[in-house]
């Protein structure tokens, strides 16, 4: 049975974790329709087209 040959420091164990754990933030375009940021494959939320169809109608603002 394998035994650690010195024990590892808790700042160097939460230090490991820390590196596996992290997130990346979502990648942001501009829509080709409206030009308004939105997460890349997804429906864009101003206009709401998705690969140049209208998938969500929206209403018209007056």
């Amino acid at each position: 049975m394998g035994v650690p040959q010195s024990r590892r420091s808790k700042a160097r164990n939460r230090r490991r974790r820390a590196e596996i754990m992290k997130i990346e933030a979502p990648g942001f375009i501009a829509c080709p329709k409206c030009h308004e940021p939105k997460q890349s494959h997804r429906v864009c939320p101003s206009c709401g087209y998705y690969k140049n169809r209208e998938v969500i109608a929206q209403e018209a603002e007056a």
